[in-house]
Parts: structure tokens; C-alpha cells; sequence
């Protein structure tokens, strides 16, 4: 938009054009003019305001006119203008501005001066509000990670498992007491690892001021790095024991040396009672392959057992894996895996100007501090390809 349009702009006519920068420099495009687009997005939220501005006076108007509710003061005093919420800080335009330079240059006083006394007490630097839903979407978007449940225990976490337990029994009146429960428990270890993502971004980026700034990057960051916990996780599926040990849960392993129709059914056969709610996980090839055995027998059977299905390149197609290779892995995993956040779910970040400026090129990390593990007994099964008889 020209500046003359801007100056005419309504609210929606902001929003809108705000949704279609937002675009442009997600998509990253090379004919883009990253730095006119931030100058318009800073001329948008100023209009922004100053429609803000005009509706409070329209309001007083309609009061001094003897319509409306009455407005006692239209300047805000000093005192109240200082007892913003942390969450109306971090979504003021001036924090998004000092947020966007803290990450390029790591110094935090124009941060700290706009929190002023509603920093936090452990001395991080809280992300603005749409940066952190920017995250939380990541997660959520992420195949298998938006079931995973979450903590945000300090340190190494162990979670216990059963291993083995005899069951309830019925006890008649006056007969002899049952027998104690002979309960068995493993314990598994959470032990943060750290995944980096990193991208390069050109110096016409990097001058990206703002929001425009920070959507770019952490868009790109946290998708890859939610994709890498996830692969992490399939990993950590793959490598588990067929039977549990103290210190390790059990992933059952089913052999077929053929897609079947009853596949799923049989690895669902093996997981736990507890697994209430089970997903499929395979490759878009493996998914076509099953789709094709229905297809030839006319629709007759759901091969996939009214599951939802999760695609995930990480697991071979049926065609190309190797025997004794996981192609297709069954699991409940709300139950049966949990990711910890020692430090939040924010996502670090750090610049290196220095390696790539000779190609004019800015190299950015993206650190996210994690311990993912498997943590419920029979909750997952893998379908591997056996040999050929």
C-alpha cells in the first residue's frame, strides 16, 4: 500500500494488508522488498493507532452530545499507563521492536526498559505474545508431537512404569485373604538433549525491523525444529527393546513380509490395554500401497481400522525398506511418550555474522533444550519387513 492509501486505511483494510506481508516474507520471496515491507508495516501500525486515537474522541463526542456511556478523561494518567500487564507489554508494538533488536544483537536494556518492574525475577526475557504462539503452534502442527504430553521439570526427569503386575482378583466372604500384589516397576530416564536448527537469512532480512523481523525467523526455526523432535521420537520407537527392562519400556515387533489387509489389526493386537487411543505412522508411499490392496478387494475392509493416520518420511516406504527395517509403527502417544521442557518451550537464538559475510550472509541458530522418551509399556508397536522365506 502507498502512504496515501495508508492514511485512508480502515481496520480491516490494516489486517488485512498486515496477513499479506506476513506472506511475502514467509514465502521469502527473491523479488521481495524486505525493507520497503517493513517501512509499511511500521506506517500500518502507526494508522493503526491513530485510528485507536480517532474512536476514543468519536466516543467523547457522542458523550459531550449526550449519547453513550460517560468517559471521565481521555488522557490516561502516568500511573495507569504504568500498570500495563506483562501480557499488554510483551503485545505492545515497543516490545516487539526491542524484542526483534535483543535477538539480533543478544543485548537485553531495551527490553529491560520496557518491562521495567514486570521483568521476571529468573532473568529471562519472555517473548512477545506472538512469538510464543508462533511456537506453540509449531508443536501443535507437528504430526506426532501434538499428541506427545508435555512437562517443564528442571533437570533429568525419571518416570516409572509398570513392567508387571498379577491382576485383581474376587474375594468371597470370610475365605482366606488374596495374595499381595506382586507389582514390578521400570524407570525411565529423561535426559534433555539439545536440538539446533540453523538457516541462513541475507542482510536485506536482516534488516527487517519488527514483527516482520521475528515472524520470519521463527517460522522457519521452530517448524524444523518440532519436525527433528519428532524424528527423535520415531528414533527412540525404532531402538526400543521388543520387552521391557528396568530402565527401558517394551515395543513389540511385528514381522510381515507383505502388506496385508489385517496388518494393523495384528499390531494393534500386541499394545496394552491402556493404549485406548492409538494412531498409525508411515510413509505417504506405504499409505498408498494399503489403499491399493482396498481398492482390489472392492472397499470390503478398512485396512487402516478406522485409525487416524500420521505421515512421516522418516519410516521407509514398504517397497524400499530392508528386512528386519521398521516401516509402520502403531502407538498411543498421548500415553505411551513424553517430551520435557526444562526451560520452556522458547526457542534460543543466536547470531554468527562473521562465517558467511563474505557472501553477504547471516547465519542464525535456533536451540531448544528437550528430553524426550518413551514412557508406558507396551504403548507403541513397529511393523517390520521380515525376510523373505
Amino acid at each position: 500500500m502507498t502512504i496515501e492509501e495508508i492514511k485512508l486505511a480502515t481496520a480491516n483494510d490494516i489486517e488485512t494488508r498486515k496477513a499479506e506481508i506476513a506472506e511475502l516474507v514467509k514465502s521469502n520471496d527473491a523479488e521481495a522488498d524486505f525493507a520497503a515491507l517493513s517501512d509499511e508495516l511500521d506506517a500500518l501500525n502507526e494508522r493503526s493507532k491513530e485510528l485507536e486515537i480517532e474512536a476514543r474522541k468519536a466516543d467523547i463526542e457522542a458523550v459531550i452530545a449526550g449519547e453513550g456511556e460517560e468517559v471521565k478523561e481521555f488522557e490516561i494518567p502516568k500511573e495507569e499507563r504504568n500498570m500495563k500487564t506483562l501480557a499488554e507489554v510483551r503485545n505492545s508494538q515497543e516490545y516487539i521492536d526491542a524484542f526483534a533488536e535483543y535477538v539480533k544483537t543478544e543485548k537485553d536494556g531495551a527490553v529491560r526498559a520496557v518491562l521495567s518492574e514486570l521483568a521476571p525475577d529468573d532473568g529471562q526475557i519472555p517473548v512477545p505474545t506472538f512469538v510464543e504462539d508462533f511456537i506453540k503452534t509449531a508443536w501443535d502442527k507437528e504430526g506426532l508431537m501434538a499428541y506427545v504430553k508435555k512437562s517443564y521439570l528442571k533437570g533429568i526427569v525419571r518416570v516409572g512404569f509398570e513392567k508387571s503386575a498379577t491382576g485383581a482378583v474376587i474375594h468371597a466372604e470370610g475365605a482366606k485373604e488374596p495374595n499381595e500384589e506382586e507389582l514390578v516397576i521400570g524407570v525411565v530416564e529423561l535426559k534433555p538433549e539439545t536440538i539446533k536448527k540453523w538457516v541462513t537469512i541475507s542482510d536485506e532480512v536482516y534488516d527487517l525491523k519488527g514483527e516482520a523481523f521475528l515472524r520470519y525467523i521463527y517460522d522457519e526455526l521452530t517448524h524444523q525444529i518440532a519436525k527433528k523432535a519428532a524424528s527423535e521420537l520415531l528414533a527412540k520407537i525404532e531402538n526400543a527393546p521388543a520387552t521391557a527392562t528396568d530402565s527401558a519400556v517394551g515395543v513389540p515387533v511385528l514381522e510381515a513380509d507383505q502388506l496385508a489387509l489385517d496388518t494393523v489389526a495384528q499390531a494393534i493386537a500386541k499394545l496394552s490395554d491402556e493404549a485406548a487411543a492409538p494412531i498409525i505412522v508411515m510413509n505417504k508411499q506405504t499409505f498408498a500401497s494399503f489403499r491399493a490392496l482396498q481398492y482390489a478387494n472392492g472397499y470390503a475392509v478398512d485396512p487402516f481400522e478406522g485409525l487416524k493416520v500420521e505421515y512421516n518420511n522418516d519410516l521407509p516406504a514398504f517397497a524400499d525398506a530392508e528386512a528386519g527395517e521398521t516401516y509402520l509403527i502403531v502407538g498411543d502417544f498421548g500415553l505411551g511418550a513424553q517430551a520435557n521442557f526444562p526451560n520452556g518451550e522458547d526457542i534460543k537464538i543466536k547470531f554468527d555474522d562473521l562465517t558467511l559475510a563474505e557472501k553477504d550472509l547471516i547465519k542464525i541458530v535456533g536451540r531448544q533444550y528437550v528430553g524426550i522418551g518413551l514412557v508406558a509399556d507396551k504403548a507403541f508397536v513397529k511393523v517390520a519387513k521380515a525376510a523373505e522365506s
